[in-house]
């Protein structure tokens, strides 16, 4: 059995899955993010354990799948829980499963292979698949690998720049791009445009009557739509794979990246909804581990 832990800013996903990678169990516990980090890495693996006893399962690897970018040490780009950056999360894994073969990897690039293993961009190369959620990433692959680049930060699109101004996006601790479009900046900015609590959800519901809301949505997608679109030309894929959070209003967001792509692109790339949702990262997790016994 292969067990896969997906940590992300809200939830940890818990699964175990067959050596074909379905899933046969799952589990899910809330983040509870402001407690910090530590009790989350300690409430997810006592988790996991019990789904394992639970299922009378022997584990013959795991995969670990985390924002950021997981190192031995510590991990980057992982500002959201406090104190994620710090964690030593392998080490923390492989105490709790001891001598069984680990794979750790950033949660994004993972919802990208179990996407190509299992889902929509199977056969496509190369292929990108953009996770548009809370947070916002890109991840490319060439002949099914996950471009991962010189420091495991291909694909962090969440911090293109937006204007020539943005001159020190990263530098001055800013994510433009995410925090213009990403499902918590678009929150952020629909509740100080209508003065109450609105989620990204319910600003696309919100759109489809309010003209306020309405503008706002149509000036993050095409803020959006142009970015995907210079990804296009970068990198010419054949096919692009859209996943996330957002995707759940996929009638008003397809289309518009779609209008852009065929605008704009030279060779425009075939732009599919992903095929998972809510288990994307979590069956990238089990496609990292199932990597671990072909050396694939």
């Amino acid at each position: 059995m292969i067990l896969g832990i997906d940590f992300g800013g809200t939830k940890v996903a818990l699964g175990l899955a067959d050596d074909a990678g379905t899933l046969l169990a799952t589990r899910r516990l809330d983040t509870d993010a402001e407690a910090g980090a530590e009790q989350v890495v300690t409430r997810a693996l006592a988790g996991a354990r019990a789904l394992v006893a639970d299922e009378g399962a022997c584990v013959d690897s795991v995969g670990v799948v985390s924002p950021g970018i997981v190192l031995e040490d510590r991990i980057l780009l992982a500002p959201n829980v406090p104190g994620w950056e710090q964690l030593h999360l392998r080490s923390l894994v492989a105490a709790e499963f001891g001598g069984v073969p680990i794979a750790t990897g950033t949660d994004a690039k993972a919802a990208a292979l179990a996407e190509w293993e299992f889902g929509t961009l199977a056969g496509a190369d190369p292929a990108v698949f953009l996770s548009l959620g809370t947070g916002i990433a890109a991840a490319v692959l060439v002949g099914g690998v996950v471009l991962t680049g010189a420091n495991g930060a291909a694909g962090e699109i969440g911090y293109n720049l937006l204007a020539p101004q943005d001159t020190d996006g990263f530098a001055s601790g800013s994510a433009p791009l995410e925090e213009a479009v990403g499902g918590r900046g678009l929150g952020r900015r629909a509740a100080e445009l209508l003065g109450r609590p609105v989620t990204a959800a319910s600003l696309f519901e919100l759109a489809r009557e309010n003209t306020q809301a309405k503008e706002l949505v149509t000036s993050a997608l095409d803020e959006l739509s142009m970015h995907v679109a210079n990804l296009a030309i970068a990198f010419d894929p054949s096919r692009i794979a859209v996943g996330g959070g957002l995707v759940r209003s996929a009638d008003v967001l397809l289309p518009a990246l779609r209008d852009r792509l065929a605008g704009a692109v030279p060779f425009p790339p075939e732009l599919v909804a992903a095929r998972f949702d809510q288990d994307a990262s979590l069956l990238g997790a089990v496609a990292l581990a199932m990597r671990l016994s072909t050396g694939g």
